[in-house]
């Protein structure tokens, strides 16, 4: 599995033939530019233009398959658990969706603009994710702390941070005292490759 960051709270999660799309930035943003490639796989946690652009992930008549709220849902080999939980992004109390994915040998869990630190119990009782995708910033979200606390708690393999900004990044990375992390491109990670790790940061360039 490849896995790229484009901004705010958008991943890029592509194996094989199959590419899924976290958080896909809508070209309503006033913020973020908006998704420029297409996927098979949309996912959205949370309804607000940052992040709600599953229709900018289309190429030509393919349309991605769209993942909208809790639920359960299935695609290719790619199975998605989707749990409700809460957020202020944006300063408006609404659901956000937390998601349980497994895709390509690999479980990721994707906390989206999560602001609440209470996970539904189905979530928190869950095998620990190969990979955890959280915000880091605040604005509604969980801050630095609060995200470091949860993937302790969820003793996550692997934390990927999305929704911050320079400062925010920084504080997190000495929370989680990983301070001295550069970002990279892309990771490029197989089931063997998390074994044995525990709450190691990649930060992904955008």
């Amino acid at each position: 599995m490849i896995l790229t960051f484009h901004e705010a709270a958008c991943i890029r999660a592509s194996a094989g033939d199959t590419t899924i799309v976290f958080g896909p930035v809508s070209k309503l943003s006033k913020k973020y530019k908006p998704v420029n490639f297409g996927a098979d796989i949309s996912i959205v946690s949370f309804n607000h233009p940052d992040m709600n652009g599953a229709e900018e992930a289309a190429r030509g008549e393919k349309q991605p398959f769209a993942v909208f709220g809790p639920g359960e849902y299935e695609m290719k080999d790619v199975t998605v658990s989707g749990f409700p939980a809460g957020s202020m992004y944006g300063g408006e109390g609404r659901i956000n969706t937390v998601y349980s994915v497994h895709f390509d040998g690999l479980s990721i869990l994707y906390l989206g603009a999560l602001g609440d630190m209470d996970l539904p119990a189905e979530v928190l009782e869950m095998d620990s994710p190969d990979v955890l995708i959280t915000p880091v910033g605040g604005e509604g979200t969980l801050t630095h702390a609060e995200a470091e606390k949860l993937a302790v708690k969820l003793e996550a393999k692997l934390i990927i941070p999305i929704l911050y900004d320079e400062k925010t990044l920084k504080l997190f990375l000495k929370e989680a005292g990983a301070e001295g992390t550069k970002a990279v491109d892309k990771l490029t990670i197989k089931p063997r490759d998390v074994v044995g790790k525990q709450n190691e940061v990649v930060v992904l360039a955008a």
